[in-house]
Formats: C-alpha cells, structure tokens, sequence
C-alpha cells in the first residue's frame, strides 16, 4: 500500500521483486502471531486466581507451555520477515555507487547474529529462556528494520534518477503541486529527457517524516558509514513502542493506507472468474440443453446447501480431501464449502430416509486446487443421479447413455468415454501382487496416468507407496489394456486370462457385458472406450465408472466423470441405498463452446429479434411500437437516434437480424419499414399489421 503508484519495486527483478511482493502474506502471518499471543497473555492475565484450595490452585505450567507455542510461532513470523528485510538491504546497498561504503555497509550489517538466536530458540528446551529469547529476538528485529530504513533513506537521498519529495509542495497523497512552467523550468518538450523514477506517494509522505525526524529539516549533501550508524540508532528509538513520535508515524501511515485503499482497483480471487454477457448468453443455453435432457429422463431437480458439515465431506474424497475449503464460523459449527455434488445428495438421501430417487442438479462447488486453464476453484457441476434397487445395470446404462445425448446436444466436438469398473480395477491390482489395504492408494497413482508418463507414475508407486519394481511393471502391462468394450471384454474373457481367475474380476466382467450391450443396442457404445488405466481416485466408487475426455483442439482434459457408489449412503445411516451417477465439469465444456462460438464470430450476448429504430427522440412512439412486438412474444428492444448509421451499427454488433424503421415519412403514412439484415431485405407494411408479419417472418426463419 505505501508502495502505490511506484515504478521502482516493478523494476527489481528475482529476490529483490519478492521481497517486495511477498510483505502482505509474511507481514500478515507476523500480524496473526502478535494477535494470538496477545489475546492468550490478556486471558491469563485476567484470569481469576483461587485461594484456599489446593486442588484448585494451578502450577502454571500449562500456561507457559501455551505461551512458549504462541511465542514460538511469533518468533516464526519473525524469522520469515528477517529473510526478506536482508533481501531489501542488499538490494539497497548495491543501489550505491560508492564501492568503500558499500562494502563497510555490508560488513557492518551482522544478520548472522539475529539467525543465531532464532535458532537457538528452536532448540531450547527451557520455557522461560525461549520468552527470553523471543522477547530479545523482537528487540534485535527492531534494529534490523531500523538499519534498513536508513539504508533506503541513504539511496534515496543519494541516487539523482529518483524525485525527491520536497516539503511545502506537497498534497496529502506526497505528489507535488508545483507548476513547472511557473518555475520556469521547461515544459513537455523537455520532459522525456529529465524523467526521473517516481517514489510511491505512501513513500514519498513516510520518507519526508523521517527526514525530518533525522536532519531538523537539513539538507543531506554526502552519506557516510557514521551518518548511517547514527540514523540506525535514531530511527530504532522511533521504532520502540514507548516513544510518543512513533504515534505520529503510525498515523500517517494508516492515513495513507485509507486513501490508496480507495483508489486500488479491486480483484478478484485466483481460480474464479466473471462471465460477461457473451458468456452468459452461452452458458444460459448451455443449461437449457442440459435441464432439458435431464427431465426428458424424468429427472426431478434437488439444491442442497453451499456449504456443509464438516464431518459430512470429511473421508469420502480419499487424497483430495486437502482440497477441501474450510470455513471459519462464529456459531461453533465446524462446517466446509461442498467439494461436490454426490456427496451431499447421498447425505441427503440418508437425512430424508428416501430408498429410491433420479435427481439432477445444477450448482457451483468449490475446490481449493491450483488454478490453471479450465480449471478453476468455484465451477458448477451439472449432476445427474440415480438411486435405489433395480436391475444389475439398469440404472448404470442410462445414466451413461444420458452422459452421450448431453455431449451430442451441446454439439462441442470429438470426445470419447473411458469406462472400467472397480471390481475389475482391484482385481487387477490383486493379480499383480498389490496389497489389498494399498489399494485405493495405489489407484489414486493410477488415476493420474492421463497426465503424467508410467514412468512418472512407477517412480511414484515404488519410490512413495512402497510398491516393488516388479509390482509396478505388473501393473504398467496391464493398464496398457485399452480399445472397443466388446473387443477388449473378449480379450480378458479369453481362456488362461488371470482375470478369470479373480472371483471380483469375473463378476464385474459379467456385469459390463450386460452394459456394453445394452449400450450397443441404443447406438450410444460408438463413443464408449474400455480403458483399464482409468481409476477414478475417489473412494467412494464401488462399482462401473467412467470419465468423458475432448478430443479436439481445445485442450481442456476431462469434462465429465462417474461411477456406482453404493455404499455413500450407508456412511450416513445404517440403510444401503445403491447409487450411480455422472457430474459434467460444464466450465470446460464452456471454454469449448466459447472456442467454437468464437472461431465462427457468432456470439450473441442477447437473443433480441427485432430493434425498433425510431429515427428520433419520440419515446412514446417507441413505448407503443416496442410493447406491441413484448405482446406478441417477440423478443425485441427499442433506440432513439436521428441517425440511421447508429441504428444499423448497434443492430449488427448485437447480431439482432430484423429492424423496424420508423421516420417522420413512415409516421405521416401510417406504415413502417422492415429490415432483413441477414437477407439484406426491406418491406413497407402497414402500422397496425407490423408484429403479425413480423411474427410470422420469424417463424418461417
């Protein structure tokens, strides 16, 4: 904040730039200690001491062990913010021309002292000696910070490139008011030569305070090594707490912190974005299709809370449970952001006692994952699910067969189904050798094999997991096993197969042959590929599970996902109610159909049928005109201007492909003009009949 409107700190590039950048989060983490600790010494300063009882009086040691924590931790902070002021010292002292006063400045800066004494704080056992050391460690922090003060106030003062503030011809943001023609100085024409490094206006206001605090107001001509000693020492006086001039320090700068607040433009998180109204315009159809094929199965729409119960998303996720957003909450509930959808409708068919439900769902959810293209932290999830008792796969096929008519109709392209089933998958794993409570684990590593080499993969799993080599190899010859369902199931079903061996792999093989040609039988198997590398890395999936990838140019990786989880349920009560269902990531499948939309130039934020163009300002004939076409269901806005060129301009930027024409000859002869844009055609009709043809021009379309 002190630094806005600086060009200097952009200029330094490497560890110069983070010391710079970095200050909110370390100064911030330092902030949190000072609170933390502060409030612990304030309760136990208050704290009611009891007298009489013996078994009521404490021995305190439970009170330093929490003290010597929090102020462990603060001295932390400490070290991280000692890191980054030695950076900004270094990066000032070579900002100095002078070669001797450089290197007497940087042999008189000892840091190695105050690095000593943090880490003798880390080892030290004794409780009172680590406050001992905590408390000196701030008071050696304070010298530092001191130190560099005075060594940026030496290069300011020294360095010619840099505009110095000057007293008098300042306004309260530190900028000068001085009018650079009344001082006869030269004008623009000079300007570009005699352009000097602009110091941040907080910087400009906090350096003129310390001038003055430092030289009464002197002018510095020269700098030297007994100069800097000497403002290092003022300035940690300034610095202590007790000193009343330090007030006036602190006010200024939360006076200056206050005004850049106002003028910094806000931003938004990492891993969110704004949808503007041409991607609205998409995402609106986009959900349109969407609701559509999800009630042409007779599902029926649930929403469930943003947020939930902790303890409700806690171990269903396996490693991604770290992704998980907690919430602070006042009230005393330990509560989470929703990492999916499945999660809380299984919760909510066990809360609601409901033995059979097919549900959709259409709502953002919240992941705190690194932010990369298509992938963000808050998305939506378009979810569809089935559960209850039925047919062995029945449920299975038509939430598949749901998941190809969404990617058909939504029309983005080339993309394929990848099935396999975790019965199978944890047969597999049984046949090469894997350890059955290493299971979900070494599936999770699996699971990233569509972004990472096997060789990646193998490191993992031998190096991490504890896999053997041999192990590992077992397994990279067999989820190389991928192609057609029918012909890859006629593979694994051949004689002397080990799979037909594996009691699980024999039963999840029957049970995809009922699904593969059930799937054949309603021409939805074409995009379906069986795929023995695909694990899912959840730990809820029991069962068939799947995940949808685009094939074309945009690359955006998986844009839907799912499976059987029968027994999510059963973790909330004591019913099993069988379940499966898909979720479509649909913010990828917008950054595909906004690609699209994009190469054919043709999104439209609206869907305006008809712009009612009266050349003029009369906006009563515009009221009347326009609620006739609003009357007849026609989709259609209104613009007054005397020149015809606006009109046209606003009609075809908003890819609106009618106008009606109205002017003072079409007033005076009761008729108004059509205009075709697409077509490139004009009619007169008369003024009563105008949203009828209109109508019926539209329909015809």
């Amino acid at each position: 904040m002190l630094l806005f409107g600086s060009k200097l700190v952009g200029g330094a590039g490497g560890a110069a730039a983070a010391s710079f950048t970095k200050v909110p989060t370390v100064n911030g983490i330092f902030r949190e200690a000072v609170r933390s600790l502060h409030a612990r010494v304030r309760i136990e300063l208050n704290a009611p001491v009891k007298l009489g009882k013996r078994d009521a009086v404490e021995t305190g040691e439970g009170k330093e062990e929490a003290l010597v924590v929090l102020a462990t931790q603060l001295a932390r902070s400490v070290q991280a913010m000692f890191k980054l002021s030695v950076a900004r010292i270094r990066h000032c002292v070579e900002r100095i021309d002078d070669a001797e006063l450089c290197k007497k400045l940087t042999d008189d800066f000892d840091i190695d002292v105050l690095k000593g004494m943090l880490d003798k704080i880390m080892i030290d056992s004794n409780d009172v000696s680590v406050l001992r050391g905590v408390y000196n460690c701030l008071l050696k922090f304070r010298d530092i910070l001191a130190w560099e003060a005075a060594v940026a106030m030496a290069v300011i003062e020294t360095d010619s490139s840099i505009e110095k503030p000057q007293a008098g011809g300042e306004n309260e943001a530190g900028s000068s008011t001085e009018n650079p023609q009344a001082s006869g100085e030269k004008g623009k024409g000079d300007k570009k030569s005699k352009k000097k490094k602009t110091l941040g206006k907080g910087t400009s206001a906090v350096l003129m305070l310390l001038r003055d605090h430092l030289t009464n107001g002197k002018e510095v001509l020269s700098v030297n090594s007994a100069l800097l000693a000497e403002w290092g020492t003022e300035l940690s006086l300034l610095f202590d707490p007790k000193c009343p001039r330090l007030m006036s320090l602190v006010d200024k700068v939360k006076e200056i912190v206050e005004t850049n607040e106002v003028r910094r433009l806000p931003k938004i998180p990492k891993g969110t974005r704004d949808f503007g109204k041409e991607q609205m315009a998409i995402r609106e159809r986009a959900f349109s299709i969407i609701t559509g094929v999800f009630k042409m199965h007779g599902a029926t729409a649930l929403d469930t809370p943003v947020f939930e119960l902790r303890e409700t998303l806690m171990g269903k996720y396996g490693e991604d449970s770290k992704l998980i957003y907690d919430l602070a909450d006042q009230g005393g509930e330990l509560c989470s952001l929703r990492y999916d959808l499945t999660v809380p409708f299984a919760r909510y068919v066990a809360m609601n006692n409901i033995s059979s439900l097919k549900r959709y769902q259409i709502a953002k959810v919240y992941r705190r994952d690194n932010p990369s293209k298509g992938r963000y932290r808050e998305f939506y999830q378009c979810d569809f699910d089935i559960a209850g008792v039925y047919e062995t796969m029945e449920p299975d096929f038509e939430v598949i067969k749901v998941l190809t008519e969404l990617l058909d109709q939504l029309d983005i392209g080339l993309y394929e189904i990848k099935l396999n089933h975790r019965k199978l998958l944890d047969g597999m794993l049984e046949i090469c050798g894997v350890p059955s409570e290493k299971f979900r684990t070494v599936c999770s590593s699996i699971d990233k094999l569509d972004k990472q080499t096997f060789e990646q993969v193998k490191k993992e799993l031998v190096d991490e997991k504890g896999i053997s080599n041999e192990t590992a190899e077992k397994i990279g010859d067999l989820v190389k096993t991928r192609g057609p369902p029918l012909e890859v199931l006629l593979e694994l079903r051949k004689e002397g197969s080990k799979f037909m061996e594996n009691a699980g792999s024999v039963a999840a093989l029957n049970e995809l042959e009922i699904l593969f040609r059930a799937l054949d039988k309603a021409n939805a198997i074409g995009k379906i590929v069986f795929d023995l590398s695909l694990a899912r890395g959840l730990d809820y999936y029991t069962g068939v599970i799947y995940e949808a990838v685009f094939k074309g140019t945009t690359q955006v990786g998986s844009i839907a996902a799912g499976g059987r989880y029968d027994n999510l349920v059963g973790m909330f009560s004591g019913k099993q109610v069988p379940a499966v269902g898909v979720s479509l990531g649909i913010e990828r499948v917008f950054a595909i159909m906004e690609q699209q939309e994009m190469e054919k130039k043709q999104i439209r934020a609206t869907e305006t049928a008809v712009l009612v163009s009266i050349i003029g300002k009369d906006l009563v004939l515009a009221a009347e005109l326009c609620s006739e076409l609003w009357n007849a269901g026609i989709k259609a806005e209104f613009k007054l201007t005397t020149r015809i060129q606006n009109h046209l301009k606003y009609a075809t930027q908003s890819g609106i492909p009618w106008m009606v024409l109205v002017g003072e000859s079409e007033i005076s002869s009761g008729k108004v003009k059509l205009k075709n844009l697409i077509a490139t055609q004009e009619e007169e009709v008369d003024r009563t009949e105008f949203a009828q043809v209109l109508k019926q021009r539209l329909r015809n379309a």
